[in-house]
């Protein structure tokens, strides 16, 4: 559940920049401060839904590989 909510609203800040950018405001301060607080929103709650995929194990972490046994090499005095 959690994990959904942070991808939505993850995602909603970037339809705003988008919006921004398709009426123009970019150029103007208002425009450049709106775009930099909804990117960082959406940084702040992809974030999180990364921390919950890892936690999940959806983002496996890779098979830590054995450690190789020592052969039976040692010499005999």
């Amino acid at each position: 559940m959690m994990l959904a909510l942070s991808l939505v609203l993850g995602i909603l800040p970037l339809l705003g920049v988008a919006w921004t950018l398709m009426n123009g405001m970019i150029t103007t301060v208002d425009g450049l401060f709106m775009s930099l607080i909804l990117l960082t929103l959406s940084a702040v709650f992809m974030l999180n839904a990364y921390w919950e995929m890892r936690d999940m194990g959806l983002l496996g972490k890779k098979q830590a590989v054995a450690p190789a046994t020592k052969s039976s090499s040692v010499k005999a005095s």
